[in-house]
């Protein structure tokens, strides 16, 4: 029990810096035009308000996904979640940069919400309802992306091995999820095998990824 519990802790916090790369680049727009140290306050503050919020917001989750036919809905969710995240090349133009330090740490604040929402599932479904394990694992990986920000990003283009990875463990849940919400799976399933799903969800997650990198276009 505790390996399994180190290894979920493990994971989700692996979920929550992969798919916070987006919420990592916001921070570093958000106060970049700051002196700096009212920069680091608002990333403090910042980081602050966002870790409560998301917190409060997974733990919710966890008791919405007890609701009969949500958690099956929510697993086509995450797997679309776990697709995004391989093909989207969105960039972040549109991002306004704060010039004091009240609107850096709205602006943190309100883009931590708004783009955690997929964060928000996927780690409510991995949680399994251990809710220490979330608030720990959110905890301690915020902080790692908010002043590391920067680190985040580099890391995530330099090493796409982690995001691969990441949308794989997404992938997995998805199916874990679908299988979950009985009243959806047993009447779909039949007599199929339900170890399948989740390898299934994991190999679309990952051949989608695979697909977007052969057809576009390398810059050199």
């Amino acid at each position: 029990m505790l390996w399994e519990n180190v290894v979920l802790f493990f994971e989700i916090m692996l979920i929550n810096i992969v798919l916070s790369g987006d919420n990592a680049v916001v921070i570093a727009l958000a106060s970049k035009n700051l002196p700096a140290a009212q920069r680091k306050q608002a990333i403090w503050w910042g980081a602050f308000g966002a870790i409560g919020l998301r917190v409060v917001l997974t733990v919710v989750a966890v008791y919405v996904l007890d609701i009969p036919y949500i958690q099956g809905i929510g697993s086509l969710l995450l797997l679309w979640i776990a697709i995004k995240l391989l093909v989207d090349d969105e960039g972040h133009a549109d991002v306004k940069v704060a010039t004091t330090l009240g609107k850096a740490v709205g602006t943190i604040i309100l883009a931590d919400f708004v783009m955690s929402l997929d964060n928000v599932l996927a780690i409510a479904a991995k949680a399994q309802g251990e809710i220490g394990i979330i608030i720990l694992g959110i905890g301690l990986s915020i902080p790692i992306i908010v002043w590391g920000s920067n680190l985040v990003v580099k890391l995530l283009k330099n090493f796409p091995v982690l995001v691969f990875l990441g949308a794989g463990i997404l992938g997995y849940t998805a199916g874990e999820m679908f299988l979950a919400d009985t009243n959806v799976s047993n009447r779909l399933l039949g007599d199929t095998p339900h170890f399948i799903i989740p390898l299934v969800t994991t190999v679309i997650v990952i051949a989608s990824g695979v697909i977007k990198k052969l057809i576009t276009p390398r810059h050199s």
